[in-house]
């Protein structure tokens, strides 16, 4: 009967525990200019982003995001975050983007941009979560294999 009572008491402190960790809720990441940072990846293409309290400003490699991303559809691509959050217009972004095409590069700053958010608010992590936004998307071009034209694709086939 002792080891039962023991048993209780365990169990007690465990769930005791484990609420205290739940009342622990996750922190923002803020460092000493107020600027929360998070990398992005999308495809070949790898997004530094810092995010900031300010007036929506997006900037990437040094130019503004209507001259970087010309296509209105990246443009939307980028801010889709704040969209999902309720937060348009209420950070400026900086982003240093490198590799792959535009497409990726876009996205790999939604990515970028959704992680930060998510550090510097962590009670937005379950919006932008259920939207995918936190998720990277690992899709890659295949690589061309030897004795094929492409990926997949065969030479064409000759018989004579």
């Amino acid at each position: 009967m002792a080891d039962l009572q023991d048993l209780k008491e365990i169990t007690g402190e465990a769930a005791a525990a484990v609420e205290a960790v739940a009342a622990d809720e996750r922190k923002p990441v803020v460092d000493a200019q107020g600027r929360t940072y998070a990398t992005g990846k999308r495809k070949d293409a790898v997004a530094r982003v810092w995010i900031k309290p300010g007036s929506g400003k997006v900037t990437v490699n040094g130019r503004d995001q209507e001259t970087y991303f010309a296509r209105p559809t990246l443009r939307l691509v980028v801010n889709q975050p704040f969209q999902v959050s309720g937060r348009e217009n209420q950070y400026d972004v900086i982003a240093t983007v490198k590799g792959g095409g535009l497409s990726g590069q876009a996205g790999a700053v939604k990515h970028g941009i959704s992680k930060a958010i998510q550090l510097a608010e962590p009670e937005l992590r379950a919006s932008l979560k259920a939207a995918g936004f936190l998720t990277r998307d690992s899709r890659v071009v295949e690589r061309k294999k030897y004795g094929r034209a492409k990926a997949r694709r065969s030479f064409q086939f000759s018989k004579r």
